[in-house]
C-alpha cells in the first residue's frame, strides 16, 4: 500500500485499537528517534566542544538584520510558537473531523506534534547546549538550545497537513496547499535562526524530529490494503490520482 494511499481504507478503528496501534507504531518507534537526536547532541557539546565553528553563522546573520527583516522574522518564528502550533492543530483536526467524519484521522497533526514535543523536552533537557553568543530578539525558553522545539514543532505539524493535503481532490488546490505546507518550517528555521535562538544544527535536528513524528503519525493507524483495492470507487481513484 502506497504511503499516500494507505487511508483511503475505509475501515473504522476502535478508540483501543487507535491507541494502541498510536503507542506502538508511534511512540515506540520516537525512541530511536530520540536516541539518535541525544547522541548527535552529546557528541556536538562534548567531543566538539560545543562546536563553536556554527557561531561564525549566527554572527553573520546577527550582522545584516534590519527594521524589517526583525518585524518579518518575528511572524515567522511566531509559527513555531508552541500555543499558536497547539491552537492550529486543534483547529485543523476539527475541521477534518466535521468534513470526513474520520476522528482517527483527525487526529494525525496532534499525535505528530505530541510525539515531537516529547522527544524535544527529553532530549534538550538531556543536552542541556546553551543559546548563540549573539543578541536574541525573542526571551528564550526555559529549555536548551538543541534541538529547536520551534523548528520541530512547526514541521512535525505542517509535514502532516502536506501529507493530509495529497488527498484533495482538486488538483490545484493539492498542490499549493502541499508547496504552502512544506515551505513554512523552512520559514521558521530561518527566522530561529536570524534571530539568534538557535545553532545550525539545532534547527537541522529539530527538522528531523519534525520529519519523523510526522511520517509516525501519518502511519501510526494499521490500514487493509484489501480494504482499499476492494472499495467500489478504488480504481476510478487511482486513475484520478495517476491523471494528477
Amino acid at each position: 500500500m502506497s504511503i499516500l494511499t494507505r487511508w483511503d481504507d475505509p475501515t473504522r478503528p476502535t478508540v483501543r485499537e487507535a491507541v494502541r496501534d498510536a503507542f506502538v507504531r508511534a511512540v515506540l518507534p520516537a525512541i530511536p528517534l530520540f536516541v539518535v537526536i541525544v547522541a548527535i547532541g552529546l557528541v556536538i557539546m562534548k567531543p566538539l566542544g560545543g562546536f563553536k565553528a556554527e557561531n561564525s553563522v549566527n554572527t553573520w546573520l546577527a550582522a545584516q538584520r534590519t527594521a524589517t527583516g526583525n518585524a518579518v522574522t518575528k511572524v515567522m518564528s511566531m509559527i513555531g510558537n508552541t500555543e499558536y502550533v497547539i491552537a492550529v492543530g486543534i483547529v485543523v483536526a476539527l475541521v477534518v473531523l466535521w468534513r470526513t467524519r474520520k476522528w482517527w484521522y483527525a487526529v494525525i497533526p496532534l499525535l505528530a506534534i505530541s510525539v515531537q514535543a516529547t522527544v524535544f523536552v527529553i532530549a534538550t533537557a538531556v543536552v542541556g547546549r546553551s543559546r548563540p553568543p549573539v543578541e536574541r530578539l525573542d526571551p528564550a525558553p526555559p529549555t536548551s538550545s538543541y534541538p529547536s522545539g520551534h523548528v520541530g514543532a512547526s514541521t512535525a505539524l505542517y509535514v502532516s497537513f502536506a501529507l493530509m493535503a495529497t488527498r484533495i481532490q482538486n488538483v490545484a488546490a493539492r498542490r499549493i496547499l502541499v508547496v504552502l505546507c512544506i515551505v513554512v518550517p523552512f520559514l521558521v528555521s530561518f527566522a530561529r535562526l536570524y534571530r539568534g535562538a538557535h545553532h545550525v544544527t539545532d534547527v537541522l535536528m529539530g527538522a528531523v524530529n519534525g520529519v519523523v513524528c510526522a511520517l509516525l503519525a501519518w502511519g501510526y493507524l494499521r490500514r487493509d490494503a484489501h480494504a482499499v483495492a476492494e472499495r467500489p470507487d478504488a480504481a476510478g481513484d487511482r486513475r484520478a490520482q495517476s491523471r494528477a
